[in-house]
């Protein structure tokens, strides 16, 4: 099954259901005529089977037109971060050698400017235009599983971005795992907020596409808005990172959002205050933890986060993953033993490798196994719970500390609306564990910081080895535009600090 015609097939078995929710409705008709449109003014521009189209786009239904019907052509999409800088614009767009990019009136003077004697760079407006005089009708490609469908490229939260090229037949299965395992049901009602360029944006739509439902489209995320569009529309599914449940709940007004019944979060951990303050908030019927990546979709999957919060389960659907030894990746580790989570290279939702990247293969890829960096242990039912990154651990005084755990103990405390743990330099220590916070409403950063450093002695259950030995009070938490926590900008020192204190 390819991409353009699972489109066309849900058209044809529901014309008159709306498809695209919000201020611009579309049925599923309507729909997959505009997305032949945009298919054959892409052709008009010189796309052709096999070429690759770049994307740097706002969010909402005009880029995800655009991605179904480069779909439609047999040609690959390249949606790129509207966070990217003009070296990493540029980077990208030589990796991928587009045909043609595409802007909008926000992005296409910087495009141009960054890909100056590149491919040519077309506003998506003008597209939009060309596509009003060409006529509807199916296009005849014949497209195999195989076929290239979209090359994500990663955020770059840790050196150069990497290109993580996905067939058909991974994009297919991806949606059908996540319709499955999140529990859509047919006509689900789901907000389409997280960008296309990452895979849960890309997921959420696809699977919308399967069950026939509406995707409810928001261009950026802000939490009033999206509280107007969940009432509004009645979306009944969520999939969202934990950072965006967070903004939703300090609105204060998220138990008005009475119709969600299905909610699932991936990205990052959650950890279990803001899964109970969830619980309490919707009284969700399905509550699921997501846990994979660009690469392989899935890994595991927490199916009831109410009643293991932070749970990451087990393998999913189309999945098989073991613990290894992050120092001996041939070796798997005994139960109850923290581990390098390690996922079968022959899952269907699995890519093949990256882009041009040959020394990224061999780092990630060993003998049929790609390798995570995730670490995590296994538990007596068989679940895992995911323990931190092999690159944030921090060695303090000779121990091994993971901030996962330090975190989920710290964002108990009232006087914090968010925290991050990272290792700094320190000549007692090597590196000491640092807790950044953001104080909560009403706290000020000196208050804030003196409540939290006695929270951490008297209630926190943290052995001393455990407990941070720094506290720093800062305005926000750096993250990417998908909500990934920027641990780099912390640990280089870029960052503002309103106070701080030693334990």
């Amino acid at each position: 099954m390819d991409i353009g015609r699972m489109l066309s097939w849900t058209a044809d078995r529901y014309p008159g259901r709306l498809a695209v929710g919000g201020p611009r409705p579309l049925t599923w008709r309507q729909w997959d005529a505009r997305t032949n449109q945009l298919a054959r003014a892409l052709a008009g521009q010189g796309v052709r089977p096999g070429d690759r189209v770049a994307f740097l786009l706002a969010g909402g239904e005009p880029m995800a037109s655009l991605h179904l019907a480069v779909q439609k052509l047999g040609a690959a999409a390249v949606p790129l971060s509207i966070r990217f800088g003009p070296p990493e614009l540029a980077y990208c767009v030589r990796d991928a050698d587009p045909r043609l990019v595409i802007g909008d009136d926000t992005t296409t003077t910087s495009l141009t400017t960054a890909l100056a004697g590149g491919p040519p760079v077309r506003a998506r407006e003008d597209l939009d235009e060309l596509a009003q005089r060409e006529p509807d009708g199916a296009l005849t490609q014949s497209l195999s599983p195989e076929d290239l469908s979209v090359i994500l490229y990663t955020s770059g939260t840790t050196g150069r971005p990497k290109g993580v090229p996905r067939t058909h037949r991974a994009e297919h299965a991806a949606a059908v795992a996540h319709v499955i395992q999140t529990q859509h049901r047919p006509g689900e009602v789901t907000l389409g907020v997280m960008p296309l360029f990452h895979t849960m944006g890309v997921r959420t739509l696809l699977a919308s596409i399967l069950v026939a439902g509406t995707w409810v489209p928001q261009a950026k995320f802000d939490p009033e808005e999206s509280l107007e569009l969940i009432k509004s529309n009645n979306i009944s599914a969520l999939y969202l990172v934990p950072t965006m449940y967070w903004a939703l709940l300090w609105t204060g007004s998220l138990p008005q959002a009475w119709t969600v019944k299905r909610i699932a979060y991936a990205g990052a951990p959650m950890t279990p205050t803001l899964a109970e303050k969830l619980n309490g908030a919707l009284h969700p019927e399905v509550f699921v933890n997501h846990f994979g990546s660009t690469e392989i979709y899935t890994f595991t999957i927490g199916p009831d986060a109410r009643t293991k919060p932070g749970c990451a389960g087990r393998a999913g659907l189309f999945s098989r993953v073991r613990l290894v030894d992050p120092l001996d990746p041939g070796t798997v580790v005994p139960r109850g033993t923290q581990g390098q989570v390690a996922v079968s290279m022959a899952s269907p939702e699995a890519f093949a490798g990256y882009r041009n990247r040959p020394d990224a293969d061999a780092r990630a890829i060993r003998d049929g196994w790609y390798l995570t960096s995730d670490l995590a242990t296994e538990d007596d039912d068989g679940d895992l719970w995911v323990n931190g990154r092999v690159d944030d651990m921090i060695i303090s005084g000779g121990e091994n500390l993971y901030p996962d755990e330090i975190e989920a103990a710290l964002a108990r405390c009232p006087a914090v609306s968010a925290v991050v743990v990272v290792g700094l330099p320190d000549d007692r220590w090597g590196q000491a564990a640092t807790a950044f916070v953001v104080p909560a409403k009403d706290f000020s950063a000196e208050r804030c910081l003196f409540h939290l450093s006695a929270y951490v002695k008297d209630s926190s259950g943290l052995p001393s080895l455990k407990r941070p030995k720094r506290y720093v009070a800062v305005d926000r938490i750096p993250t990417s535009v998908v909500g990934k926590i920027l641990r780099r900008e912390l640990t280089e020192g870029r960052y503002h600090p309103l106070a701080e204190v030693r334990s």
